[in-house]
């Protein structure tokens, strides 16, 4: 018999549309060569590997070419199979541990609520020389946190059509580069795209961990405890994210699309 593993779009409520991940559930650790393997094969934004352990389940999240500290879409993922193929109580918390601390996810509906950190945003005193070169006034703030760099612009459209080359050339190495604004052009709060071409992943669809940066930065631009955001990627997709503290709450909905099983595990 070999390993099944399940692929689901996360953060969206139909089929191909969302961030796809693929799940492994496994009986016990396996090595980190052949999880990463596994995550070449399937050449998603991330493949998530977890088993239970006291007290809850230890997850781990790889993209084609490396592990990861945190993700969002994955880990939602995990808890929409979890529940699905009836292998935890849907009325009860699921409890993950991970590189970055131990992460929760509960239903409210038909929402998955993860609990994760916040990664709060550290503005530079002045947007960079280089950046206004080559962007002119479009960017209104730029600064970082520990995973990524971050970009607020001036309009939902140049959100939708920026060209992040030149500005990944610029900046420091982090893992990626967060774009964002306020929304001007429908029901959304917030409008975000995120790209990580270093990590394997030149523009994700819709990245959870980002909005744990998002989330404090706004509700408290905007002076709101909720807010409705969308990832404006090809593929989009839509959370609710909620600002508690040092921690974010990051609500979304999750679609299976196929199940299957590695012949050779």
């Amino acid at each position: 018999m070999g390993q099944s593993i399940i692929q689901v779009n996360a953060f969206t409520n139909r089929p191909f549309t969302g961030n796809p991940a693929a799940v492994c559930i496994l009986p016990n650790s396996r090595e980190d060569r052949w999880m990463q393997q596994i995550a070449k094969e399937m050449n998603l934004p991330e493949t998530a590997f977890l088993y239970e352990q006291p007290g809850g389940y230890r997850l781990r999240w790889f993209t084609p070419l490396e592990e990861e500290d945190l993700c969002g879409h994955a880990t939602l993922a995990t808890a929409h199979v979890l529940w699905e193929q009836e292998r935890a109580d849907p009325a009860q918390t699921l409890y993950f541990h991970t590189k970055s601390g131990l992460l929760t996810a509960h239903r409210e509906g038909e929402w998955i609520v993860l609990d994760f950190p916040a990664e709060p945003i550290r503005l530079l005193p002045e947007i960079p020389a280089a950046l206004k070169d080559r962007y002119g006034d479009i960017i209104k703030r730029a600064g970082s946190n520990r995973l990524d760099h971050f970009l607020e612009l001036e309009s939902e459209t140049e959100v939708r059509r920026f060209n992040p080359e030149k500005a990944l050339g610029t900046l420091p190495i982090h893992r990626g580069l967060i774009v964002s604004s306020q929304g001007d052009q429908g029901p959304y709060d917030i409008v975000s795209r995120f790209f990580a071409p270093n990590h394997g992943i030149s523009e994700d669809p819709v990245t959870g961990s980002a909005h744990c940066a998002l989330g404090p930065y706004w509700t408290e631009l905007l002076a709101k405890d909720e807010l409705l955001a969308f990832q404006a990627s090809e593929r989009g997709g839509t959370l609710r994210v909620r600002n508690r503290g040092n921690r974010v709450q990051l609500l979304g909905q999750a679609v299976t699309v196929w199940r299957g099983e590695l012949a050779k595990a």
